[in-house]
């Protein structure tokens, strides 16, 4: 189906308008996947936030211009899908999982923080815990020292107190 001239304005307006607020983009080639696959693969995109479309790659290429995510225009060749997130790993994650379980999605590029990433960039991404899990070491590795200390002062204050009794 052909979209009219104001109906493309419309698109690239909102593609441009989650690109501005997003912090990555991931790039897959879909072909072969089923409407049930594509449904479940959206499903989870919007679980976890991401924003994820089917673009014409015209289209795609004039709402990212003048963004981070212009690098990645030369790669956008083919019927992809692109994912867009706020969280730096979520669009990766969601697509590099999918990918795992269903050979027909394949990785193709992607775009953080200005740099152009290849399929090999994308999956590194995408192994990187999310900012919760992140945080919850760092609250593990700030509590360690402190709980270690306790227990040995503890210990000292017990076998003191073994002494005394004796």
């Amino acid at each position: 189906m052909s979209l009219n001239r104001n109906e493309k304005a419309t698109v690239v307006a909102e593609v441009a308008a989650q690109a501005a607020k997003s912090q990555t983009l991931a790039l897959a080639e879909y072909r072969g996947l089923t409407v049930a696959q594509m449904d479940a693969l959206r499903r989870q995109a919007r679980e976890k936030g991401v924003y994820l479309h089917v673009l014409k790659n015209t289209l795609a290429r004039r709402a990212v211009a003048g963004t981070s995510f212009e690098v990645v225009g030369d790669h956008m060749v083919g019927p992809l899908i692109y994912g867009f997130s706020e969280d730096a790993v979520a669009a990766a994650k969601i697509l590099a999982d999918f990918a795992k379980g269903n050979d027909k999605l394949v990785l193709k590029a992607g775009a953080y923080n200005g740099k152009a990433l290849d399929s090999e960039g994308i999956k590194a991404l995408a192994s990187i815990p999310s900012k919760e899990v992140l945080l919850s070491q760092l609250a593990g590795l700030l509590m360690s020292p402190v709980a270690r200390t306790a227990r040995v002062l503890a210990a000292l204050a017990e076998k003191r107190g073994e002494a005394a009794a004796a």
